[in-house]
């Protein structure tokens, strides 16, 4: 399995990030893509794809949540970032309305600059959205055509959300958000109609802790999720679309080495 989505630069690994890595290489996670969401993640997760390139790559960007920070100290660190092998895609960006903690002018000013970076260096965009659907997919619109791929990361929206998202031929991102009997089950039935070329999985650690996680685990992990969770969405995805786990596995393995051009595990 690949994890395209884990935010290992997150304080909370800071002390035990090699045994979070081992974790997941014992739990099947041949891959993990660490997500740059500002300036300081950014450097961080590329110094450590550096020192594991066999095992991690990473993605330079600004979340919505720091718009405000935008500026061209870091557009050049996200230009750089794009061109450099460890690095995979520009993002995370996007735009979030949920909690709107920069102003939604920055959000779109923010989205639109990194998009334009991502076209100027051929770079995939990964993509985050939250109650922001309808300005955000206009945007994506106008650039789609110039990007060479899209990934709408950790979707958790409408059945006619994901319609938009196919129709431009995005690859979308299933977090164990879909593991949570309270607010998934719009996603279990989402999810069923991904297409098995456009269907990738992540964990977003160490954010949404998958809920059917033995109870034990689920205790000892405390709040933080880790790649070595992700054998929990595998099976609660696989369950929704009825298939077995290791198709799909299989599919979504395959999607994200082409989508990040990442090369075969070693055997």
């Amino acid at each position: 399995m690949i994890d395209i989505g884990a935010n290992l630069a997150h304080e909370s690994f800071h002390d035990d990030l090699e045994a979070v890595v081992a974790r997941a290489t014992a739990a099947g996670v041949e891959h993990i893509v660490l997500t740059g969401s500002c300036a300081e993640s950014n450097a961080r997760t590329l110094a450590l794809a550096r020192a594991q390139p066999h095992l991690l790559s990473c993605t330079h960007g600004l979340h919505p949540h720091h718009a405000e920070q935008w500026n061209e100290g870091l557009a050049g660190q996200i230009r750089t970032g794009a061109t450099a092998p460890e690095c995979r895609a520009v993002g995370e960006c996007g735009l979030d309305y949920f909690r709107d903690l920069a102003p939604r002018d920055a959000q779109q000013r923010a989205f639109r600059a990194q998009l334009d970076i991502a076209v100027e260096t051929g770079a995939p965009v990964f993509l985050h959205q939250r109650d922001a659907h309808d300005d955000f997919v206009a945007i994506l619109r106008e650039y789609r055509p110039h990007l060479p791929g899209a990934c709408v990361h950790c979707f958790t929206d409408t059945a006619e959300a994901l319609d938009d998202y196919l129709a431009l031929d995005c690859h979308v991102g299933i977090t164990g958000w879909i593991c949570d009997e309270r607010r998934g089950t719009a996603l279990v039935e989402a999810a069923a109609r991904i297409p098995d070329d456009r269907l990738m999985i992540e964990t977003d650690a160490p954010y949404l802790l998958p809920r059917n996680l033995p109870r034990a685990l689920r205790k000892s992990a405390g709040r933080r999720n880790e790649p070595s969770f992700l054998p929990w969405v595998r099976d609660r995805l696989a369950e929704a679309r009825d298939q077995t786990p290791d198709e799909v596995a299989a599919a979504t393995t395959r999607n994200a080495r082409v989508f990040f051009g990442l090369e075969p595990a070693a055997t």
